[in-house]
């Protein structure tokens, strides 16, 4: 059986050339507005991150986990951000490296799986962005380790995560799927998975997503809720996704 995360990186790949809105990067306008200092980035499908949970941006080395696409890095660099984007989706990184050319940056592009050691060295970033991209991956808690060992001390880590509860309805809002939701441990919604083109996807709690961060030694400052922007949990205000703001003291 082909690994599941090399399955998800070509179904990103899919995505992208097919106009996946996480795909498509920010452009020279928001990079403009940015080198101003006015930006505004999503960690979650809708609601902006807070200003205050970003350190000063300029000389900042920032990595940008699972976050390529080019919808968060541009903003950052151009306001005088060191960065590194690692991202397992080569048409992702494509993006990344075609806005550092065009807004005239240098960016560091990292192809690589992020359920492995990171390739960096201990206490190397003073902030980790982290959007939804989790879901992607079985074991979220050694990511976890692992951030907490690239970040400095008094780095931070942001991360926008699932709380799972989607996966528990269909597309009409209706229960339709017991959780965790797991295709490894059932070959039927493996199968399906693959039918659908939704890449091998998996629901996490917060005993992995928040619990899994303070066992890895983080502090957590902060935390949102976020709806999934549309659809019918959307429409009764269910939250699906939050974000959260961490600390390596």
């Amino acid at each position: 059986m082909e690994n599941y995360t090399d399955i998800n990186s070509k179904t990103v790949d899919g995505w992208v050339e097919a106009g996946w809105e996480w795909g498509l990067p920010v452009s020279h306008d928001e990079c403009l507005r940015a080198a101003q200092g006015d930006f505004s980035v999503l960690l979650t499908p809708t609601k902006h991150v807070p200003r205050e949970w970003f350190p000063e941006l300029r000389g900042a080395r920032i990595l940008g986990l699972a976050s390529g696409g080019a919808q968060q890095m541009p903003l950052f660099a151009v306001q005088g951000a060191v960065c590194s984007v690692l991202d397992f989706s080569e048409k992702q990184l494509e993006s990344e490296r075609a806005a550092a050319a065009r807004e005239g940056y240098a960016i560091e592009t990292v192809r690589a799986d992020m359920t492995l050691p990171l390739p960096f060295p201990d206490d190397c970033f003073d902030l980790i962005f982290h959007p939804v991209s989790n879901c992607y991956i079985r074991d979220v808690e050694p990511v976890w380790r692992e951030c907490f060992r690239v970040l400095k001390h008094g780095g931070r880590l942001l991360a926008g995560l699932g709380n799972g509860i989607s996966y528990a309805f269909d597309d009409d809002g209706k229960l339709d799927c017991p959780l965790p939701f797991d295709p490894l441990s059932d070959p039927a919604l493996y199968e399906e998975s693959l039918r659908n083109d939704w890449g091998i996807q998996f629901s996490h709690g917060i005993e992995e997503q928040v619990g899994g961060q303070l066992r890895a030694g983080l502090r957590l400052l902060d935390i949102y809720q976020d709806t999934d922007g549309a659809g019918p949990l959307h429409d009764y205000g269910v939250p699906t996704f939050f974000a959260t703001c961490s600390v390596k003291d």
